[in-house]
């Protein structure tokens, strides 16, 4: 069992390694570097870097936890990430290019106007706080049970993190971000091949007879065909496409890192290689899964459980966003919980760093206008130090919630990113013009009405809309926006 110093130590020398990256790609920085990398950014460091800023804490953790209840339900979920991601690479990323944006929500100020512009950039800062925040608290989780602290210490362990990812990111920025992503991918993907391997050793069983246990136990469960299900393979694949097309292509915090290219053709082939080894990935990661929970049926371990309220009754149930660290750090020995340990610093800090720095971006030149400024660096800093107390704020409101991360994060997702959708889609497929001064009211109202519709049908109809939440909040915008359009515009 590793010592907290010996754990802090680890942490310490992977944080050593950020910042000597941080010192090399900090050298010869201009006021754009920040922001866009200067645009010199190797298309194969970014793609390879964004598959560690994809998986962070919730796929290391929370989707292994995921496969005792949904098995590889998840998958569904991936496959469908895959085609939103072609829509990225051919659609958006030629677009992004040749308007030469640095906020891509400057797009809707030249298609709609000022408020579809201002709108679109609330709702991702909105979306990438609430995400980004949701990420750190399971990391934090985490180093909770490697420290043995209880949640009265989890706000001094987020302050410390933060303030950790602003002395590598203050300068450099994005510039940086994307060569620190290439190391946080390296060892996320190592600690789980580590652990895979380790349980491997442990039961003496190949991967035919692993997979043959897995299905007895009922872990390897890939297609869900419910339809009143939230699990409900339509449901999941679609969802899946127009996430990955909201989450990844209209975020800044994703599109800024394929932005750092030189041209459109590396951009494109950086958003293809992704969309493939992002998935092999996360498959990995439910397989990890399935391993862990067959070694605690098989030598019958009792896992952590968890109790919270629901409906007015108290549940306890299995803690599966511990069940990773508890076994690793319990049964699988020294080498295993080494490789958990520096897997968990990278997935701290890759869950929040390219987040704040594309916070930071967008509400520097969305909302502070920060290339018109005369003291942009001032404003730069201030605007960083912000949103890290934002996120420590939405760290601490989240911290007692019994859900599982993963499907708080996509469940979020799918009210705060359908307005962005929605505009997004009319913009790019048709030549409406929008009623620009009534766009915010129609995306404010859109996670409004698609809660209460998804309440409806699964109290009357048993109806579990799922995470294709935001493909009917994304219908509710444009039918809204289609209808305001109709009202004269005062001029």
């Amino acid at each position: 069992m590793l010592t907290p110093l010996t754990i802090a130590l680890l942490i310490g020398g992977y944080f050593a390694l950020l910042l000597i990256i941080s010192y090399f790609t900090s050298k010869s920085t201009d006021k754009n570097t920040f922001f866009t990398g200067n645009r010199k950014s190797p298309w194969m460091v970014v793609s390879y870097g964004m598959i560690g800023a994809a998986l962070s804490a919730v796929t290391f953790v929370s989707i292994p936890g995921s496969v005792a209840v949904k098995g590889f339900y998840a998958a569904q979920f991936f496959m469908g990430n895959m085609v939103g991601y072609l829509f990225i690479t051919f659609v958006l990323i030629p677009l992004y290019y040749k308007l030469n944006l640095v906020s891509i929500y400057s797009y809707l100020e030249n298609r709609f106007g000022w408020f579809s512009y201002k709108t679109g950039s609330f709702f991702f800062i909105v979306s990438q706080s609430f995400g980004a925040g949701l990420r750190m608290l399971l990391a934090i989780k985490i180093l909770q049970v490697l420290f043995g602290l209880d949640d009265s210490h989890m706000w001094w362990l987020a302050v410390i993190f933060l303030i950790l990812i602003f002395l590598y990111t203050f300068k450099a920025g994005i510039k940086t971000i994307v060569w620190t992503d290439m190391l946080q991918t390296t060892f996320l993907l190592l600690a789980a091949l580590a652990i895979v391997w380790v349980i491997f050793g442990k039961m003496e069983l190949g991967v035919l007879e692993i997979i043959d246990l897995g299905k007895q136990k009922g872990y390897w469960k890939w297609f869900d065909f419910d339809v009143k299900s939230g699990t409900y393979f339509w449901k999941q694949f679609i969802a899946g496409m127009l996430i990955a097309m909201a989450m990844m292509g209209l975020d800044q915090n994703m599109m800024q890192k394929s932005l750092t290219c030189k041209n459109v053709r590396e951009a494109q082939k950086n958003t293809f290689v992704f969309s493939f080894s992002v998935a092999i990935a996360q498959i990995l990661f439910l397989f990890l899964g399935m391993m862990l929970f067959l070694f605690a049926d098989v030598h019958s371990i009792d896992l952590p459980t968890k109790t919270f309220t629901q409906d007015g009754e108290v549940v306890t149930a299995i803690a599966t966003d511990k069940v990773l660290p508890f076994l690793t750090l319990n049964y699988f020995g020294i080498f295993a919980s080494v490789m958990f340990v520096l897997g968990t610093a990278a997935a701290a800090f890759s869950s929040v760093d390219s987040a704040l720095t594309a916070l930071t971006t967008s509400f520097a030149y969305d909302f502070l206008g920060i290339e018109k400024r005369k003291n942009p660096k001032t404003l730069k800093t201030i605007t960083h130090i912000g949103f890290s107390v934002l996120m420590l704020i939405i760290i601490l409101i989240f911290s007692r919630s019994g859900n599982n991360v993963f499907d708080l994060i996509f469940g979020l997702a799918g009210y705060t990113y359908a307005p962005l959708l929605g505009l997004f889609l009319i913009g790019i497929f048709t030549k409406i013009k929008l009623n620009d001064k009534t766009v915010p009211i129609a995306a404010l109202a859109t996670p409004v009405i698609a809660y209460f519709l998804n309440e409806f049908l699964l109290n009357n109809y048993g109806f579990n809309i799922g995470f294709l939440t935001i493909f009917t909040g994304a219908s509710i915008t444009i039918i809204l926006l289609l209808l305001f359009s109709l009202i004269p515009s005062k001029k």
